[in-house]
């Protein structure tokens, strides 16, 4: 049983204020000494990073589309251990989740999921009693609990005092309002919010802002008061070291396995450094905007998603490590590259050398690609077996020619970096319906667009940590 305080924040739809709301809360609770996680509905991997620098611990994803609803009370517990409270920022709408495939994937689905009490975040610029025909159709649709209200972009004392009126017209209280405050906004751009990686003192001072716009604003004692009548939830905490041992860990050495970070790279999910150091490798964090040497001992590589795009220029002026990347994967050496490492992976991009592992060169595009893709694997590789069917998730604004490896064709590559990387057959990665294959299959090379959560699969990083284990050279 996990007996752990917990709210869900939500909205009618993106943009009135959950994270906001959400990461003032959890900066606003850290402030007062208490210890508290925070959550995010759904694959983002931006807002996490604003609920780690506010909660002082990693904020985490429940993804039911990507790792299945069995996971998400696992997953969270795990996620809360050691905390008093968690705050959960959903995902677009409540009632938004997978097209077509009704809460799927929604906040809406979490909340029942946790079964935890939900806070309805209401842009109220440009209206006034008609809040109360909005809330209480959100109310009335789902079986979700909406135990609140907090009303966000209020313009003046008189504007609160009608929307007050109208949600106390539908019998629902109204927990905090927040004035237009564009102090505490953070930038955007092609994909999102930028990073906090990217603007880490400017972040930390946005985190201060929105601690104290929530403390003057919200009621707390009556938030925590409502996120304790959650119940008990009757599960048991997922487990890294659990998992690997159901996928079958291979006993050995503790071969060093570079993940990649920093600006450029900073998408990813803890629990895939979490299964690695579990499958027994010692996992080492590289920034290629930085360091101009793997880590020593390297015998493995993991690039997730980012914004290589941003920083072409830099990643093409760190010559060294382009080389060495490239050294590695010829080495036989597994590397395991998604979105933004198959980019860095690639000849070039926007005509910047990159590392020249692959027989391909990569472009931003006017067009975002966005989705969950039910895949297959066309080629068998560390991640999977030919054949395997998961669910991932595609999120980029650029496309790489060729789209995909072609079974049988030599991938022998001479630009980039400067060598060769690994010669022979260079097969498709993935297949999904109405997409031609996408993706790469190179000796131990892997790269594609796809992200996947290793949890759902956590004999990935069982399968990469033993692939790892064998005597063969080793970076560094």
């Amino acid at each position: 049983m996990v007996a752990v305080p917990r709210v869900v924040i939500a909205a009618p739809g993106s943009g009135h204020g959950k994270t906001t709301v959400a990461t003032g809360l959890l900066a606003a609770y850290a402030a007062r000494g208490l210890t508290v996680a925070g959550f995010k509905v759904g694959p983002d991997y931006i807002d996490p990073g604003y609920h780690t620098l506010a909660a002082g611990r990693p904020g985490r994803n429940l993804d039911p589309v990507l790792v299945g609803e069995d996971l998400i009370g696992p997953l969270f517990a795990h996620g809360v251990t050691g905390a008093a409270l968690a705050v959960v920022e959903g995902v677009m709408g409540l009632y938004d989740g997978r097209v077509g495939a009704g809460d799927l994937g929604s906040t809406a689905q979490v909340a029942a999921l946790l079964d935890a009490p939900v806070l309805l975040v209401v842009d109220a610029s440009g209206q006034a009693r008609s809040i109360a025909a909005l809330v209480h159709g959100f109310r009335s649709f789902g079986r979700v609990r909406i135990a609140g209200v907090i009303l966000n972009r209020v313009g003046s004392d008189r504007h609160a005092e009608v929307l007050r009126d109208g949600c106390d017209e539908v019998g629902v209280p109204v927990l905090g309002v927040l004035r237009r405050h564009p102090a505490v906004a953070a930038p955007a751009r092609h994909l999102g919010l930028v990073p906090v990686v990217e603007r880490a003192a400017e972040a930390t001072a946005s985190v201060v802002a929105l601690a104290e716009l929530v403390r003057d604003g919200i009621d707390l004692d009556t938030v925590a008061a409502l996120a304790r009548t959650a119940p008990d939830l009757p599960v048991e905490p997922w487990s890294p070291q659990r998992a690997v041992a159901v996928a079958g860990r291979t006993p050995g050495e503790r071969p060093v396995v570079a993940v990649a970070g920093g600006p450029a790279f900073s998408f990813g999910y803890p629990e895939t450094a979490e299964l690695l150091a579990a499958a027994g490798a010692e996992v080492r964090t590289v920034d290629p905007l930085r360091d101009e040497r793997l880590p020593e001992r390297t015998r493995a590589l993991v690039v997730g998603g980012g914004f290589p795009e941003v920083y072409a220029a830099e990643l093409a002026a760190n010559a060294a490590l382009r080389a060495e990347v490239a050294a590695l994967a010829r080495s036989g050496a597994v590397v395991a590259a998604e979105c933004a490492g198959l980019l860095w992976l690639c000849r070039t991009l926007d005509g910047a050398p990159m590392c020249g592992v692959l027989p391909a060169d990569a472009r931003m595009t006017p067009w975002l690609r966005l989705g969950y893709r039910d895949a297959v694997a066309l080629t068998g590789s560390v991640l999977a077996p030919e054949g395997a069917r998961l669910t991932g998730h595609e999120f980029h604004r650029t496309e790489v020619t060729p789209r995909a490896g072609d079974t049988g064709v030599g991938s022998t590559v001479t630009e980039g970096a400067g060598a060769a990387a690994p010669t022979g057959p260079t097969g498709p990665a993935w297949g999904w319906r109405g997409a031609a294959p996408e993706g790469f299959v190179t000796g131990r090379v892997h790269a594609s667009y796809l992200h996947l959560h290793w949890a759902a699969r956590p004999q990935i990083a069982a399968g990469l940590v033993a692939a790892a284990n064998p005597q063969r050279p080793a970076a560094g």
